[in-house]
């Protein structure tokens, strides 16, 4: 057919393009409940720390944890619970996190940038809080990786040190590399302008790593069953008279602690029913 049949054929039934039969431009999908990172620190090729704006109506107690993430390929949220790293004054919310290669969320939050958007449900809930423990005198912060992230909180939180006498941090990980944000925060501890004076000598720390040679080595479960922990410190086994944990880490690490805690007379507490030690059930590193 000549192209001018062709032409005559499409003109008869092609309809013209008005203002309400336009092709409408794909909507660009809203970030629900969307916060803004304000800054983000690498760590190593697998952690990194960011921080980002905190809603106007949240109220968290130090030691809670949130669910953050990012919209899916399919334009739904995508979203994790992280323990909030900040201490519940802070204008400011801090995550601690791992970057996982293939990860469905870390593998894309690990290339946030200041100015970013992401998603916060400020929802925020946990067992790892002051108020699940019964009052006594020495607390066990104890650790694995990133499970530090809610003990960053607690640590600058005036209530840990109103309540006990002396505070252990314990934190394991594979490579020396891997300590520098805890090591980096508690070495800031003495000279924080809200809680510095209450520190003084309550504070205890023993990092250890797994893998990498380190001045300190061994899990943590191990140096507890050992005993070596409490040589190396100078200070008496557990006692569930006066001892209080809270435990944060890998599924296997939690339930070795708590068998060792268990053993020592202590028992897991409760928001509802406070005992002598928590553990953190929805964080696994």
């Amino acid at each position: 057919m000549p192209r001018a049949g062709w032409r005559a054929i499409f003109q008869v039934k092609a309809k013209p393009m008005t203002e309400h039969s336009a092709i409408s431009p794909k909507p660009i999908p809203t970030l629900p409940d969307a916060q803004t990172v304000t800054s983000v620190t690498h760590y190593t090729d697998h952690l990194f720390a960011f921080r980002c704006t905190r809603p106007r109506s949240l109220r968290f107690r130090s030691g809670e944890f949130v669910m953050i993430g990012l919209l899916g390929e399919n334009g739904k949220p995508l979203l994790r619970a992280y323990s909030i790293a900040s201490p519940s004054w802070d204008e400011e919310l801090e995550f601690y996190s791992i970057k996982v290669p293939d990860g469905p969320l870390t593998s894309r939050l690990q290339h946030i940038q200041p100015g970013d958007p992401i998603i916060l449900r400020p929802k925020p809930v946990g067992t790892l809080v002051l108020d699940a423990l019964l009052p006594g005198r020495r607390l066990w912060m104890l650790a694995t990786g990133t499970g530090i992230a809610p003990f960053a909180s607690l640590l600058r939180d005036p209530e840990t040190w109103e309540k006990f006498d002396q505070v252990i941090v314990m934190h394991t990980c594979r490579e020396v590399a891997e300590l520098p944000y805890g090591r980096d925060l508690i070495e800031a501890l003495p000279h924080d302008p809200l809680i510095g004076e209450f520190v003084g000598d309550k504070l205890l720390y023993y990092p250890t790593t797994t893998r990498e040679q380190s001045a300190q080595m061994g899990r943590v479960t191990d140096n507890l069953s050992s005993g070596k922990v409490f040589a190396d410190l100078g200070i008496p086994p557990l006692d569930p008279v006066v001892d209080r944990a809270m435990v944060c880490g890998s599924l296997a690490f939690n339930l070795d602690i708590k068998k060792i805690l268990e053993e020592a007379g202590l028992h897991e507490g409760a928001n509802s029913a406070p005992a002598q030690y928590v553990v953190e059930k929805a964080f696994v590193d």
